[in-house]
């Protein structure tokens, strides 16, 4: 075999395992993408109970895009359905704690009662404001099924401040801005009910 022969056929492997390696990638991409948004879904969807939904709630996101509240910011929403009415809505709020911003997924049901909350991202200090994020939390537990009317406006604060809600030790900057944008949010659904909840038939 001549060296030109050779070299061509090292060429024509290379090419044949570039488009391989190619072909390959084009086919498996979809099905990765869609595993990790899967797994995306489930992991920001824990708050909601399984049987309040069947609906996609992140395929309808709410238009909301950075609206300051009192003590929060709300980043953006998605609404949640059953057999075609609104069950719920999910509100990402970012507020102030004490390492950085938090940002909060805050569950409401169409009635305005908290289902839940948990935090996407912090910086909080690790053994104090960082327990926000622990599984199962129950700190953040024991908001479930609030409202506004339950405590009332001047029942979401800490203890401390004259609200009804205990801190978690060692914690009373994170606390405070927990409760502050659940509160937040709470307000702003009961202002905007009607919008957030929408008419989500056939989705």
């Amino acid at each position: 075999m001549s060296r030109a022969t050779g070299l061509g056929m090292l060429l024509l492997l290379a090419v044949g395992g570039a488009c391989g390696t190619f072909f390959v990638q084009q086919v498996t991409a979809p099905r990765i993408e869609c595993e990790q948004r899967a797994i995306q879904a489930r992991e920001l969807l824990q708050i909601l109970p399984a049987e309040s939904y069947d609906n996609q709630p992140l395929d309808h996101p709410l238009p909301l895009d950075n609206v300051p509240l009192d003590h929060s910011t709300l980043l953006g929403g998605y609404r949640a359905s059953r057999n075609g009415q609104a069950s719920a809505v999910l509100l990402r709020s970012q507020v102030s704690g004490y390492g950085g911003p938090i940002e909060l997924l805050i569950a409401i049901t169409a009635d305005g009662k908290l289902l839940g909350s948990k935090p996407l991202r912090h910086a909080e200090t690790p053994g104090l404001g960082a327990r926000i994020a622990e599984r199962p939390g129950a700190w953040l537990q024991g908001f479930i099924g609030k409202s506004l009317e339950d405590p009332g406006d001047a029942g979401w604060g800490l203890k401390k401040d004259h609200g009804q809600f205990d801190q978690m030790a060692g914690a009373t900057i994170t606390s405070r801005a927990v409760i502050d944008g659940i509160h937040d949010s709470l307000r702003y659904f009961d202002a905007h009910r009607e919008q957030l909840l929408g008419n989500p038939a056939h989705e």
